[in-house]
């Protein structure tokens, strides 16, 4: 097994990352948590400005700003926080302003990897995805990813750029996005398995083992508010 995936043939991550959606709770031990990933070799941080609307990338930037060299930090736009009248808004004009908010919260000029949350079905995809290719030729993103796509809107969002990531639900239990896994494998994205852990009934060790097993494009994130969480999920690649 290859632990480390070239993230859009540039960025070289670890493949074991973490998912940065439960750390809003506590911060300190957000904070703790974070600090600790990035003692077991975590180079990998996935997040979203909805999780804790905006609080997960403020506690990021708290723990670890100034980030360390090879660290690569993951985000995306397109979903309200609740309380909004659209729950999904990927109009260009809110991408680039979630975009920017972003880049504030986690004090960066440049966001490694900006991954659209998901479709909104009042835009045309292309209208968002080249929201995001403009905000790549600014240099306000380095790379471009989709998040809850099929494979039919993972081709029409390569139409307008080159797409480093897929973020779909995937585990042992649930494996309806074979077909998009299959695409990436053969396109060398990574896949980047949400709820990798499923329904949590089996040992996570075991859960994150077969899923690096499964393909050398996955690069699960799993996620957890705690430490000792964290140290067991680690031992998936000790």
């Amino acid at each position: 097994m290859n632990p480390t995936f070239l993230l859009g043939g540039e960025l070289e991550v670890r493949r074991l990352g973490f998912g940065a959606m439960r750390i809003v709770d506590d911060r300190d031990e957000g904070i703790r948590v974070l600090r600790r990933a990035l003692e077991l070799g975590v180079t990998l941080i996935d997040t979203a400005d909805i999780y804790g609307a905006g609080r997960s990338e403020e506690i990021i930037a708290e723990a670890l700003h100034p980030y360390p060299d090879g660290l690569v930090i993951a985000t995306k736009g397109g979903l309200g926080y609740g309380l909004q009248d659209r729950i999904r808004d990927a109009r260009p004009e809110r991408l680039r302003q979630a975009c920017d908010e972003s880049l504030r919260r986690l004090k960066l000029e440049r966001i490694d990897l900006y991954q659209l949350h998901r479709h909104d079905p009042e835009v045309p995809l292309e209208e968002s995805i080249g929201a995001l290719e403009e905000l790549r030729r600014e240099g306000k993103i380095r790379l471009v990813g989709i998040s809850n796509m099929s494979v039919g809107q993972l081709r029409t969002a390569q139409s307008v750029t080159r797409i480093a990531s897929v973020q779909n639900e995937y585990n042992r239990g649930l494996l309806t996005s074979e077909d998009v896994l299959e695409a990436c494998a053969a396109d060398g994205i990574a896949f980047m398995p949400w709820r990798p852990l499923g329904e949590s009934l089996g040992d996570p060790v075991d859960e994150l083992r077969w899923l690096l097993a499964r393909s050398p494009v996955l690069l699960p994130i799993p996620g957890t508010s705690k430490v000792a969480h964290l140290e067991r999920n680690m031992q998936a690649v000790a």
